[in-house]
Formats: C-alpha cells, sequence, structure tokens
C-alpha cells in the first residue's frame, strides 16, 4: 500500500483496506450475514402491526376493548335497492319482492349471516326511493373478500329480475375483492419493474454489464438481509406491507447510490492512470467515507418518523433506517473486497456502441461533463444573479404549499369514479348520509344488560338524532357474554370528511357525556372511519414539530462534525429545506390544484393525503443528503488540494456530475413508477418524491450550492474557535494517501511519476 497505508485514519478507508486484502472472507461474511438474516426472519416469522396499536386516543382504545373481548368483528355488507325513476317508492310491492328476493338470494349462498330486511330495520331513505339489505359475512374479516363472489353473483342475480331497480352490493369484503382484482398487481408490478429500470439505467451509465449489475446486486442482497431483520425486530416493533413496500424502494435508492459513488471513483482513479490498487485505496478514502455520512445522516432523518408516535410510521421509520444502514455497511465492506477480486473484469460485458460513446466523450472532456461544465462557467462568473434566479423559481414553485390542505382521501378521491363501485359508494352516501361509514361506539360495561345501562344506550341513539349529529337509523348491537356493545351511528355529512367530522365531534362532547357517561364504570370510545382519520391527523399534527426538529438539529450537527464548517452545515439544511418545499408546491398544484394532473395521469382531488407531508419531509431530507455530502465532500477534498475555493467548486460539481445525474435519474424513474399507479395517494408518492429529487440533483446541486459557495467564497470554511472542541469526523484520507500517478515506460513497464 505504500507509506500512505499507516498515515489513514478514517472507518471507511481501513474497512475498504481490509476488505481488498480479505476479499474472499468480506465475501464471505456478506453472504452469510444475508443468508442468516433471512434464515432468522424466516424462522421468527413477521408480526404485522395490530388495530390496536395503529393510533392512540380514543380509537386506541376502542381497538383494544375489542381485542381484549376476543370479539373477532365480521366484515359487513350491504345491498342498495334504489328506484331507477322518481315514482317508484319502497312501499311498492314489486320494490317488496326484490328486497324479499335479495334477503333470500344472499342467505341461500351459506356464506352470510345476520341478513336484515330494511323493512325490519327501518334502513329507508328519506325520499322512500332506496333501501338497504344488511348482513355478515361468515369467517375472518380479514379474508372475507376471498369468499364474497358467490354473494355478489348472487346480488347480480337477482339485478337481472328486476331490471327496473338498481341492485348493487358494497362493504368491505366485496371492496376488498374489486379493488383486488382491478388493482392488486399493480403495487406488485411497479417494485418488480424497479429492478429491471434501474438496471437499464446503469448500464447505459457504466457501458458495461458487471458495473451495471454490481450495484443492483448491493441493492438487492441489502434489501434481502433487511427483510430478514425486519421479521426479527417485529417482536419488539411491529411491521407491515406498507413498511416492507417503502423499505424497498428506499433500499434500492440508496443501495444503488453508494455503489454508484464508490465505483465511479474508483473507474476515474484507475482512468487518470493510478494502479487499481491504489483507486480502490483512494474510492474507499473518499467515497467511502461520504456514503458513511451520507448514510448515517439519512439513518437519522428516517429515525425522525420513531417520534410519531403512529404505529405505521414507526414501523416505516424503523424499516427505512435498517435497510440504510445495511446498504452503507455493505458498500464500505464487501464492495471493495468485489471490486479487488473483479480488477479489470469490471469492464466485462462492454455494449460496443455505448462503450466508444463513452470513450469519445471521456477523451473530449477529460471525465467532466460538458453540460455542467458551461453550466458552472455562466453560474461561476455571476453567483449573484444565479442564487436570485434560483431561489426566486424554487420559492415560486414553492408557494402553493402555503394553501395545502391534508385529509385522508374519500373513496371517490383514492380511485375516481373508474369502478362501478365507487359508484355504489357515492350513491348509498347520498340516500344514507354517513350510513357507509357510520361512527362506531364501542361501550362496556360491568353489566352490559344493567337497567341503567340500557336506558344510557337508547338515550344515546334518541340524542344521536335529535342533536343533528345523526339521520339515523342508529343500530345497537349487544355481546352480552364479553359485555359489550357496538352502537352504529350514521354521521350527517356522510363523505364530506368536514361536515363528518363536526358530527362526530357534537357525539363525542354532547351527545356521550350527558348519556353513557353518567353510567358509573361504562367506556364509550367512538372509533370508525372519520374517527380514526381525526384521530389520526391530530396525533400525525402534533408530531410534526418534534420531528421537524429532530431531523433538522441533527442533519446540522452530523454536517458540522463532518465537514468542521459552520457555514456548509447551515446552507446543506437551507437548501435541502427549499428542496422540500418546492416538492411541497408541486403536489398542492398537481394534486390539490389540479394544475397540469391530466399530464401525469392523476386528478386534481382538492387535498393531499395525510400522510404525505411528513412523510416526503424526512424521505426527502434523508436521501437529498446523499449528493450533497458527495458534492461538497469532493469540493472539500479538491481544496485541501490545493485548488481555490472557485477552482474547487468547478472540480467538485463537474467531476460528480455524472454520477449525481445518473444516481438522479435512477431515483426519478423508480419513483415516477409508483407515480403510474392507480390510487392518487401513491401517484402523489411518486409524483412528489419524482420532482423533488429531479430538483435536488439539477438546480439546488447544479445551480444553487456552486453559486452559494462562490459568493461565499473562504467563508465556506468558517468554523468558530469555540467550536474547535467538538469531535473531528473529517478523517482527511484523500490527501494523505493519494498516490502519483501510474504510466508505462517504452517497455509497457508500469512505473510511477
Amino acid at each position: 500500500m505504500g507509506n500512505g497505508e499507516s498515515r489513514v485514519r478514517g472507518v471507511a478507508a481501513r474497512a475498504g483496506g481490509w476488505s481488498a486484502r480479505h476479499r474472499w472472507a468480506a465475501i464471505g461474511i456478506w453472504v452469510l450475514f444475508v443468508v442468516l438474516a433471512m434464515g432468522l426472519g424466516s424462522a421468527t416469522g413477521r408480526v404485522d402491526v395490530k388495530d390496536s396499536d395503529q393510533l392512540k386516543g380514543e380509537t386506541h382504545t376502542a381497538a383494544q376493548i375489542i381485542e381484549d373481548a376476543g370479539i373477532d368483528e365480521p366484515a359487513s355488507e350491504t345491498v342498495l335497492v334504489q328506484a331507477r325513476s322518481g315514482g317508484v317508492k319502497a312501499t311498492d310491492a314489486r320494490f317488496r319482492a326484490a328486497v324479499d328476493a335479495v334477503v333470500k338470494a344472499v342467505d341461500g349462498t351459506g356464506k352470510v349471516t345476520d341478513v336484515t330486511s330494511p323493512y325490519d330495520t327501518d334502513t329507508i331513505s328519506k325520499d322512500g326511493r332506496s333501501a338497504l339489505v344488511q348482513f355478515d359475512m361468515r369467517g375472518d374479516s380479514e379474508t372475507a373478500g376471498e369468499r364474497v363472489e358467490p354473494v355478489l353473483k348472487a346480488v347480480e342475480g337477482v339485478q337481472k329480475e328486476h331490471e327496473t331497480l338498481r341492485i348493487e352490493e358494497i362493504g368491505g369484503a366485496s371492496m376488498q375483492k374489486t379493488f383486488d382484482d382491478a388493482f392488486g398487481d399493480d403495487f406488485e408490478k411497479a417494485e418488480l419493474s424497479a429492478v429491471p429500470v434501474a438496471l437499464g439505467i446503469l448500464l447505459i451509465a457504466f457501458g458495461a454489464l458487471v458495473a451495471a449489475l454490481l450495484p443492483v446486486a448491493l441493492a438487492v442482497t441489502a434489501i434481502m438481509a433487511t427483510m430478514g431483520l425486519m421479521g426479527v425486530v417485529s417482536h419488539v416493533m411491529p411491521m407491515s406491507d406498507t413498511a416492507n413496500s417503502v423499505m424497498l424502494l428506499v433500499g434500492l435508492a440508496v443501495g444503488v447510490d453508494y455503489c454508484l459513488f464508490y465505483l465511479r471513483r474508483e473507474r476515474e482513479e484507475r482512468a487518470a492512470g493510478h494502479d487499481a490498487h491504489t483507486a480502490l485505496q483512494i474510492a474507499a478514502a473518499t467515497s467511502g467515507r461520504a456514503i458513511i455520512v451520507s448514510g448515517v445522516t439519512v439513518c437519522v432523518a428516517m429515525a425522525g418518523m420513531l417520534f410519531t408516535g403512529l404505529a405505521e410510521f414507526e414501523a416505516m421509520g424503523l424499516a427505512s433506517l435498517m435497510v440504510v444502514a445495511v446498504a452503507m455497511v455493505g458498500s464500505v465492506t464487501v464492495l471493495p473486497a468485489v471490486l479487488s477480486l473483479l480488477g479489470e473484469r469490471v469492464e466485462k460485458g462492454r455494449i460496443p456502441f455505448l462503450r466508444k460513446a463513452m470513450e469519445r466523450r471521456a477523451a473530449r472532456t477529460g471525465g467532466e461533463s460538458r453540460f455542467w461544465t458551461a453550466v458552472l462557467r455562466g453560474v461561476l462568473a455571476k453567483p449573484l444573479v444565479a442564487v436570485l434566479v434560483a431561489a426566486g423559481a424554487l420559492l415560486a414553485i414553492a408557494a402553493p404549499a402555503v394553501g395545502m390542505k391534508t385529509q385522508n382521501l374519500t373513496l371517490d378521491q383514492e380511485f375516481g369514479d373508474s369502478l362501478p363501485i365507487v359508484q355504489t359508494y357515492n350513491r348509498v352516501n347520498d340516500a344514507f348520509p354517513g350510513g357507509s361509514e357510520p361512527a362506531e361506539v364501542v361501550v362496556k360495561a360491568k353489566d352490559i344488560n344493567a337497567p341503567a345501562v340500557k336506558s344510557a344506550l337508547a338515550d344515546f341513539r334518541d340524542r344521536s338524532i335529535s342533536s343533528g349529529a345523526s339521520r339515523g337509523p342508529v343500530e345497537i348491537k349487544l355481546h352480552d357474554a364479553q359485555n359489550i356493545a357496538y352502537v352504529y351511528v350514521p354521521l350527517v355529512g356522510g363523505s364530506d370528511l368536514d361536515k363528518a367530522g363536526a358530527s362526530l365531534k357534537k357525539l363525542r362532547d354532547e351527545v356521550r357525556p350527558a348519556t353513557l357517561g353518567k353510567v358509573d364504570g361504562v367506556q364509550a370510545p367512538i372509533t370508525g372511519q372519520v374517527a380514526g382519520s381525526q384521530d389520526f391527523n391530530d396525533q400525525l399534527g402534533g408530531a410534526v414539530v418534534p420531528v421537524f426538529v429532530f431531523v433538522v438539529v441533527f442533519a446540522f450537527a452530523l454536517m458540522l462534525l463532518s465537514f468542521r464548517s459552520l457555514t456548509i452545515a447551515i446552507t446543506s439544511i437551507v437548501l435541502n429545506l427549499l428542496s422540500v418545499g418546492a416538492a411541497y408546491g408541486i403536489l398542492v398544484g398537481v394534486f390539490q390544484h389540479g394544475w397540469g394532473a391530466s399530464l401525469v395521469g392523476a386528478e386534481g382531488v382538492g387535498a393531499i393525503i395525510t400522510w404525505l407531508p411528513l412523510f416526503l419531509f424526512v424521505i426527502l431530507f434523508g436521501l437529498s443528503m446523499d449528493y450533497h455530502v458527495f458534492v461538497v465532500s469532493r469540493i472539500r477534498e479538491a481544496r485541501l488540494r490545493g485548488r481555490t475555493t472557485r477552482d474547487a467548486i468547478q472540480h467538485g460539481v463537474v467531476t460528480t456530475a455524472g454520477v449525481v445525474t445518473s444516481a438522479a435519474v435512477i431515483m426519478v424513474a423508480v419513483f415516477a413508477i409508483f407515480g403510474t399507479l392507480s390510487m392518487q395517494s401513491m401517484k402523489q408518492m411518486g409524483v412528489g418524491l419524482a420532482a423533488a429529487v429531479l430538483i435536488d440533483a439539477t438546480i439546488i446541486r447544479g445551480v444553487l450550492l456552486p453559486a452559494v459557495m462562490a459568493l461565499l467564497g473562504e467563508r465556506n470554511w468558517y468554523f468558530p474557535k469555540w467550536l474547535h472542541r467538538l469531535p473531528d469526523l473529517t478523517h482527511d484520507e484523500s490527501a494523505e494517501i493519494a498516490a502519483p500517478p501510474v504510466t508505462r515506460d517504452d517497455e509497457g513497464e508500469r512505473v510511477r511519476v
């Protein structure tokens, strides 16, 4: 290794050096780790988030009561029988005949229980044109969608016999089946297509199959190991399918990025004339260090989700944190071993036309990006103008975010009116406001049949309607053995969540205290779709400030310690916030106001789904640090080697432009795939992530960062004396180990110059 080896101090350089010297051991340890993680995950199984753990507040209390009582709530279904013309009423003989036919048909399938006629339960609309036949599916509610088809066919049969009426089924089981049939493979296809897309872009970036496969292989093995670890960890903190999908997204993005950074630097150093050993050593000390700084920063950002108190967010945060940590460790350990083992064979599988084009471009430009060289020339010539124009443009893009409205999307907002069941949902809501998603009061008492409790239940039912919170009918179901009663209250407002929320507030704050609240020993938490949405919003709103402060403060501290510059730490935070703000602005413009929504196959649904802003902040703040750390590390390295700050900026940006562009294109492409899914919430996530990464890799890193640094000049490296006592995490190996390039003499022997 030469004399430089003794002076190497950084973790990344030491790990890379050991890995290169003990390559088979490093590869074996990694493979063993992946296999063991997967084996442990398979052996222990995965514990998923329970309903009772999803939220705090009343929703949690209600779920806990049901869980402790051991009551398995069945999947409820409803058949809407509705007159197509105004003259027909539910009291007409042919309408009654249709209702009787529905009751007989669904009961005859043997798949249902507790079938009730609207004439017995008074589920007839105010205008007398609509009625509801209600029943429960037998068996586990989670799998009811798999058993509902015979019931749906029975209802279709009745519809054919009574074409003058509209007869349609809706409920948890039928919606589950409909959405699984329509969109079930949607998400899985997007996940599976992400890997081939990333590989295709890497092939174009490297022009060689082996070099392109390496980043994908690292990302995939990191994801596999993390899946196993998620199974083990889930016994302490439950996981979920959503966390698994987010982990795959983040793992693919950072796994490919980290390997890309490392591999491109190693190839760059070999192209500059260094032997393979020295090139690998330099890559370990420079890109390896940038990967560790970036990885730790991303992990800190992901850890912010643990402060939400929401089980789903905590699962996503922990899963993302683990996959980033695994990918980071793999990049600085097994990757150097593989590169050392492959040597020149990393160029195997060259794609002739791509390779020749790359070699011609490298010969013309010296490995630097011609496009970004031209952009940088203009930016550095007039940095103040560049800052004003770029920052002004981003602030203008971010401006719509000021009016951001968040809410949980209703069924028609999420899926549009492309599915017949969505139209059924709207018709039920129009005829029976709140009937398809009633508030559910879970009443627990020492004796549910005690006279005082029965009187309070009846009083609650009456006051729910007289207070204006509900138009009825209010249904009460008793579970005598468990001393629990369910009270189903259709909320005035229906699918209008603002109005339904006001009705819920009236139930919780006025009706309940005046009735059930007066009976000692009675618990009556109110849950349901609207209540769950409101409790989620309240809890998420309370988590925004702690998460924001945690992520920003810790990211600032890591930047400060890693670069020993107060200026760089501050600018990194400001630029990242500007990037996130621009992403918010695009989201609001496209999905809330509908500007250009059709261009991305979306709809202006009037709101952003509640969980997305905080989720995007954490993910984007973490991922954008990848590029920032990589570019600034290269600028700092050039400065330490004696270049002026201006030259260092020019060199750092144009030499990293290729790898940052490739990494960004991969991220944008992968996230854009999720923007093609049918659900509006997934479109919002995909478009938001893709837009933010694109802005970050171009306007932020290519224009604003160099312009700001050019304006600051030597102040970029300002580090007050009173901060010198802080730990030094810089480890400037690059300046210490850089060996002179190698050329060949007339006889072809390698010699140092």
